[in-house]
């Protein structure tokens, strides 16, 4: 299991495409500076106030660096879940079982699109606070977003990722 016990964060707001910070690699970052713990937590604090939000990274509240958090609990396609849990310097170190499926992101509100991602991944990261090394072994849908969110931190959003304007929707909004 991958812990959080990191101070309480505040709530910050989300910035949307075309924001540069968007578009940038984010700096690898020293996971055991002040400055990181206190991201990680408002990371954590701004995907726990944002409904159907599984995961949010450094670069969507304006900030251009390698850290993210995630957070499949609860989710009808989840399988694997390791709870919530914040990453740094994330790197996907396998990938295996490619399969597309629709995705969506705060920072791109309005559309969702078919993103082909590895349906199970090894990923190797340092945890905020201790600098710990982990590495996550995961599947489906948790694969899915912990790709969805080292994207963010490499500067790519999930458009960036579909196989053509074919594969891009319209959000739909239930009332």
């Amino acid at each position: 299991m991958i812990a959080w016990a990191g101070p309480d964060g505040r709530v910050l707001p989300v910035v949307t495409a075309p924001a540069p910070v968007l578009g940038a690699v984010g700096d690898e970052v020293d996971p055991t500076s002040p400055e990181v713990v206190r991201l990680a937590a408002d990371l954590v604090a701004t995907m726990r106030v944002s409904p159907g939000c599984v995961g949010l990274a450094a670069p969507q509240v304006g900030v251009g660096a390698q850290v993210f958090c995630v957070d499949v609990t609860g989710h009808p396609k989840a399988s694997t879940v390791h709870g919530a849990f914040v990453l740094c310097n994330a790197k996907v170190i396998e990938a295996s079982r490619w399969k597309a499926g629709r995705e969506g992101c705060m920072s791109v509100p309005d559309l969702t699109g078919d993103v082909k991602r590895a349906g199970r991944v090894v990923v190797s990261a340092m945890l905020p606070g201790s600098g710990e090394p982990v590495t996550v072994t995961t599947d489906a849908f948790e694969a899915r977003a912990l790709q969805h969110e080292i994207d963010h931190c490499d500067g790519k959003l999930f458009l960036d990722r579909v196989a053509g304007a074919h594969a891009i929707y319209q959000r739909k909004v239930y009332l």
